[in-house]
């Protein structure tokens, strides 16, 4: 079976507390709401692909123990493919540790459990593979290795970035990578990327908007944000990652697939959590359409 859009990431379960601001070095503050929800970049980015209209098949690795089923039965329940979801023995399920404060800004801790277990030899047939950096980086580059040889376009979103930034080896398999502000910095800026071989670098800015620059030229162009009212900025980068996957596997240029990503990403600004904000297709494009 063909997929549209194949995912190689991480599951966790969110550990969400709210607070009136985040906290400083040192600072303990008092929350004023705490909630669990399905996660990780991988599942997000999953989920917000098929909610967007793609045909799914997700490959990662969890826990044999209550989280793991949980996180398991979401992703089927979105009508996404886990037949590539493996079980780590004896490891915990990947959790997050995430604050946000009262304009919806957020800290985030990763703690990869079984996602660090991720293996990938083989991948379903699709016409996009995306992957991010919650699994171990030599998986990642496996799995675009394979995806280059089946002609998937590849698209990777490089979060968290690794301490050693990201190998050129990973660089010359990507196709587009999708950093935000901070991260793009952290790599070296956008003329690094595509002098490893990155066709287009997609940069995030919040509330900034999105810039696009391509490769041969170094041509940059940008998309306005959409105007919303933010709630918790959790699953924004996800939602605009997993909306861009499925309209390049729909077949869109760059700049209709970013900008309807853009829009994704806006509306999971407007809902807590990160699995329960990303918004479906009709809603996007009602506000495309706006």
């Amino acid at each position: 079976m063909s997929f549209d859009v194949v995912v190689v990431g991480s599951s966790n379960l969110d550990l969400v507390a709210r607070t009136v601001r985040l906290p400083g070095p040192g600072e303990t503050v008092l929350g004023s709401g705490f909630a669990q929800h399905p996660g990780g970049k991988g599942l997000n980015q999953a989920v917000a692909a098929a909610r967007a209209g793609a045909t799914v098949a997700f490959l990662g690795a969890l826990g044999d123990d209550d989280a793991g089923r949980t996180l398991r039965s979401v992703a089927a329940n979105e009508g996404i493919d886990v037949s590539g979801l493996s079980v780590a023995d004896g490891v915990v399920t990947g959790r997050a540790v995430i604050t946000v404060d009262d304009s919806g800004e957020n800290s985030i801790v990763v703690v990869p459990g079984a996602n660090a277990c991720l293996h990938v030899e083989a991948l379903p047939a699709s016409t996009v593979v995306l992957a991010q950096l919650e699994v171990p980086v030599a998986t990642v580059i496996a799995a675009f290795a394979v995806a280059r040889t089946a002609g998937s376009r590849t698209v990777l979103n490089p979060a968290p970035v690794p301490p050693d930034g990201l190998p050129d080896e990973l660089l010359s398999l990507c196709d587009i990578v999708v950093p935000n502000e901070h991260e793009v910095e952290l790599l070296g800026g956008v003329g690094k990327l595509l002098a490893s071989g990155v066709a287009a670098v997609i940069v995030t800015h919040g509330a900034a908007g999105v810039t696009v620059t391509e490769a041969p030229d170094a041509a940059t162009w940008s998309i306005e944000a959409f105007e919303v009212d933010p709630v918790d900025t959790t699953g924004a980068g996800d939602a605009f990652c997993g909306a861009l996957a499925a309209r390049l596997a729909a077949g869109d240029d760059l700049r209709p697939a970013v900008r309807y990503a853009a829009a994704g990403g806006a509306l999971a600004t407007t809902v807590a959590g990160a699995v329960p904000s990303l918004p479906r297709d009709g809603d996007i494009r009602r506000l495309l359409s706006a």
